[in-house]
């Protein structure tokens, strides 16, 4: 029996999975962290190959090239930003306007690695643009309300919708790495899907969409 893998699309040349939470891209560097999302699409396509990645908690939409060719024709879709992604998240607290873009660079925090931070000195250019659908009110758990957003990343540096609405005040419910215990207990996962990814089929390029339905 084959481990489990939620199938968006498959075809000749891609595999499009829905990526749950919590289940590693590759496999760990510890003994027992063999599963993971390339293993079991390898168990079921020999050939599957990552062209981009999710962090181990952030659940959605992975695409895949089958072969040599469909993975560098994707790969070079995302080094040169030729696609569209799309993220939901819930943040702690309401955000004060109802749109706005984050245009903060990013490194890696020495001290605290893997952890990225600002850095307006040495960082990468990373851009987020941000979209409030939904305002949730204020709970006993949560006494500042929750927002939950829809997010366009323009870049995809390592964590970098994690930093930017920290660095906005308002930390991803259930963030594990940036936000405080009290936001970490709010929610049983972290609050962030990959909710829909558009680019050019390595085959005629022909745009399509792929969607995975938000599980929060």
């Amino acid at each position: 029996m084959e481990p489990y893998l939620d199938i968006l699309h498959e075809d000749e040349d891609i595999l499009v999975l829905d990526k749950q939470s919590g289940l590693l891209m590759v496999p760990g560097n510890r003994p027992g962290l063999e599963d993971c999302l390339t293993a079991r699409a390898r168990a079921h396509h020999r050939h599957a190959s990552l062209v981009h990645r999710l962090d181990k908690d952030t659940s959605g939409v992975c695409i895949m090239g089958l072969h040599h060719r469909a993975q560098r024709h994707l790969g070079r879709q995302f080094e040169k930003r030729r696609l569209s992604k799309l993220y939901v998240a819930r943040v702690t607290g309401h955000l004060r306007d109802d749109s706005g873009t984050i245009d903060l660079p990013l490194g890696t925090d020495p001290d605290q690695r893997p952890k990225q931070k600002v850095d307006h000195e040495h960082g990468r250019s990373a851009v987020t643009h941000w979209q409030v659908t939904a305002r949730e009110p204020a709970t006993d758990t949560l006494p500042s309300g929750a927002t939950r957003l829809l997010l366009r990343p323009e870049t995809g540096r390592s964590h970098q919708l994690r930093v930017h609405l920290l660095a906005l005040g308002h930390p991803i419910l259930g963030d594990n790495f940036y936000a405080d215990d009290h936001v970490l207990a709010a929610a049983g996962r972290l609050q962030l899907h990959a909710f829909a990814l558009t680019l050019r089929h390595p085959t005629g390029g022909t745009p399509m969409s792929f969607f995975a339905p938000v599980p929060f």
